[in-house]
């Protein structure tokens, strides 16, 4: 089962809002190894593998962020392999960038964070067998990674690190939303994600086909925080990719929870109940 391609519903690219463009490109270029696939002053789309997977957009007006607000904890790059990621953990460490780790069981992560603060994981998951199933919620921890392991399997490796791997995805993204309970109806009932796991009514996990997760949400930006106000930097929106009868069903769904759908001619946008744009593409 490939969890990142249709009929599977999956994120593929994240827009943010930046206030240094030219710093900006350079980190994502440098230090995460994203190839630039289109640029002007405004914009620049970056991927891997010809797949625009972060989009940096220089708006006018727009300031550091200030408050708490929902919006982006952070966005998810997964690599094809173990060795992949043994490499990137060895180039971050070289350049001398904080990180953190984990290993959640389904998979392998490292955390860091853009000039700007926006949140990153790099992560690589285990093979789905692998992954505990009970009572339809998976089976994930905040465990310490095996960075020794992970530096081996780069060791094994002829090759040395030349940026992301072409077959890089977005995996997930993980959100700060104002209330847990209307985002998963919205997620949920509106988007038709189930959920897959859950902490203690301060987070939820929610997929499509059983993968590990899609979709994360929190609250502990706190309860009841305010929508990223349009002038401030961070998280633009998303993308969800859907098939085309999909992304009619679930309109549909939305105009009758009273969620406004705008039909664009790429894409259709929809706001969840904390605010966050989200893109629904075929």
């Amino acid at each position: 089962m490939n969890f990142h391609e249709k009929p599977v519903a999956y994120v593929g690219e994240v827009g943010i809002k930046v206030t240094d463009l030219k710093k900006m490109t350079k980190f994502y270029k440098e230090i995460i190894g994203f190839d630039v696939i289109s640029e002007n002053q405004h914009h620049v789309q970056l991927g891997a593998g010809g797949k625009i997977l972060v989009k940096l957009e220089a708006m006018e007006g727009v300031t550091s962020k200030q408050g708490r607000y929902a919006g982006l904890y952070h966005f998810a790059i997964l690599l094809p392999t173990r060795e992949d990621l043994g490499k990137v953990l060895v180039h971050l460490h070289q350049q001398g960038i904080q990180l953190g780790s984990s290993d959640h069981l389904v998979s392998e992560a490292l955390y860091l964070s853009d000039p700007e603060g926006n949140g990153i994981e790099i992560y690589r998951d285990r093979d789905p067998k692998q992954w505990n199933w009970r009572n339809d919620e998976v089976s994930m921890a905040v465990d310490p990674i095996d960075a020794q392991g992970l530096v081996e399997a780069a060791q094994r490796s002829s090759e040395p690190w030349k940026g992301m791997p072409a077959k890089t995805k977005m995996g997930h993204i993980h959100l700060h939303v104002s209330n847990l309970a209307e985002a998963k109806s919205f997620y949920v009932d509106g988007l038709g994600f189930e959920v897959v796991a859950s902490m203690g009514g301060q987070a939820l996990f929610l997929a499509d086909q059983k993968y590990h997760h899609h979709i994360g949400m929190n609250v502990w930006n706190g309860t009841g925080i305010p929508a990223l106000p349009e002038k401030e930097a961070g998280l633009h929106y998303y993308t969800l990719i859907l098939e085309e009868s999909k992304r009619k069903e679930l309109a549909k769904n939305l105009r009758v929870m009273g969620t406004e759908v705008v039909e664009r001619d790429d894409y259709w946008e929809v706001k969840d109940p904390s605010g966050n744009a989200i893109r629904l593409m075929v």
